[in-house]
């Protein structure tokens, strides 16, 4: 009894966070459009995990609110779509941890814009965001990620792979962050980093009355169509995708690369 005692106080003495280490413990992410929706929540995750996250986005006021929700987030503002806040970003993350481990392309632009409406500049916005940022955010990160042997993982959308009238510049260029997810991972690959992307479909993240512009009104209209398509009935909510985020970059998964997981109800299958 004497020797169980003492064993028992030894155990005792651990703090509770050694018991159960995460796969993230000190481990630095960076996520794009971390201020609302499916950003946030994955930031969220990942800092519970004891990840130290960096979130960007465009607006100071939303990103100071989720830093509050959690010690381990600090914010940079920042825009996708401005090739010089690359380097800022990943400087940020340098500076702050030594170390990057996670890039999470989360930022996204949209529009409801058909063909007949179509101009150059709302185009070029779509795809500087949703092509272009990531490329550009991602190559300077590589020689970080290689250091660790970490992940990108790419946002994208149901209609990178469904057609959607209406939406095709937003699907395109969601078409094009899928493919790029493909060809980076065969290419970075040999060097330990790996690339996934999640395509999330509907999700009550305000996408609709924010990065569509649209009214209140039209934006209800829009969701309870997309409820009646959905097979499961339902839209998603931001932390149905944020779990396939991290599980994306546990490396756990260190032997999944170039995929595209759907996480949409089942609406890519109607």
């Amino acid at each position: 009894m004497a020797e169980y005692a003492f064993w028992k106080s030894c155990l005792s003495s651990i703090p509770a966070r050694s018991k159960a280490m995460s796969a993230f413990d000190n481990k630095v992410v960076i996520i794009t459009g971390g201020s609302s929706g499916i950003g946030r929540a994955a930031a969220l995750a990942f800092a519970r995990q004891g990840a130290k996250v960096i979130v960007t986005g465009r607006r100071a006021t939303p990103l100071k609110q989720t830093v509050a929700e959690h010690p381990n987030i600090v914010s940079l503002v920042a825009d996708a779509a401005e090739p010089e806040d690359a380097s800022r970003t990943i400087a940020k993350a340098i500076d702050t941890w030594g170390r990057l481990d996670v890039l999470v392309n989360n930022a996204g632009a949209g529009a409801l814009l058909s063909l007949h409406e179509a101009a150059a500049e709302q185009v070029a916005s779509i795809f500087a965001v949703n092509v272009v940022g990531p490329s550009l955010l991602a190559a300077a990160a590589l020689p970080h990620l290689t250091a660790t042997k970490g992940a990108i993982i790419n946002i994208s959308s149901t209609f990178g792979h469904r057609p959607a009238a209406g939406l095709s510049h937003y699907a395109a260029s969601k078409a094009a962050l899928e493919h790029l997810t493909r060809c980076w991972a065969l290419e970075l690959a040999p060097e330990g980093v790996r690339v996934n992307a999640v395509a999330a479909g509907p999700t009550e993240s305000g996408a609709l009355t924010g990065m569509m512009g649209l009214s209140p009104e039209h934006a209800a209209v829009i969701e309870e169509a997309e409820r009646a398509q959905i097979p499961l009935r339902r839209r998603g909510s931001p932390d149905d995708v944020a779990r396939w985020i991290i599980q994306l970059a546990d490396p756990a998964s260190e032997w999944v690369t170039g995929q595209v997981i759907a996480v949409d109800g089942g609406l890519g299958l109607t």
